[in-house]
């Protein structure tokens, strides 16, 4: 199986024995060995992937890496994270999605309005079975834990991943900002509830309704 370990915070080396790994196109910087690259149309796991995305415009571009030696990944100098899964799920941003281990399904889901608030449609990528992914961030990720006795409020410009069992509810109209009586009326809140963790990054990308 293919190990991930991260170098200096901001650049993923995968070890290969012959397996291989499926990483976003343009993000391979360097490899040591003998590597063989390969464009994967709509980026999904077959026909049906491909299609989906296309109707859903959830974009994934990726590429298969098959060989032995080291592949190093980097994506615009962000910091990268390793996320572990053991027969779960992972819901992710398609922009923050670095690599995933060759045995790991990816696919869409529906998201709801949340998809709307960031401009990116109303779907979004998800991850399953068992093995390592890597995401990455501006800034470093952070991990927060939800509970059914502590729900969670996300900034949609600040929302990388979850995995779990979460409920997402979109709320217009509510901001960071209007808490303090500072808004423009125009912005969105994630409210996760259930039993899972959330990532987040320390900045924002920006929404239709600016940066909460």
């Amino acid at each position: 199986m293919a190990q991930f370990r991260l170098q200096d915070g901001k650049v993923l080396a995968v070890d290969l024995t012959g397996d291989a790994v499926r990483a976003k196109n343009g993000s391979m910087i360097a490899y040591e060995g003998d590597m063989a690259f390969k464009k994967l149309t709509g980026g999904g796991d077959g026909l049906r992937g491909m299609v989906t995305r296309r109707l859903t415009g959830e974009q994934l571009e990726v590429m298969e890496v098959k060989g032995h030696g080291t592949c190093y990944f980097a994506d615009a100098a962000g910091d990268v994270s390793l996320v572990t899964l053991q027969q779960d799920t992972l819901h992710v941003e398609a922009s923050n999605l670095l690599c995933t281990a060759g045995g790991l399904r990816t696919g869409t889901t529906f998201t709801g309005l949340r998809g709307a608030s960031q401009g990116n449609g109303l779907f979004t990528t998800t991850v399953e079975g068992t093995g390592q992914a890597a995401l990455t961030s501006q800034g470093p990720a952070i991990v927060l834990r939800v509970t059914p006795r502590t729900p969670l409020r996300v900034d949609p410009g600040a929302y990388l991943a979850h995995s779990g069992r979460l409920r997402q509810e979109f709320q217009s109209g509510v901001t960071f900002r209007t808490l303090l009586g500072d808004g423009s009326g125009e912005a969105f809140q994630i409210r996760f509830e259930g039993e899972g963790l959330v990532y987040v990054q320390p900045s924002e990308r920006e929404t239709p309704g600016g940066q909460v």
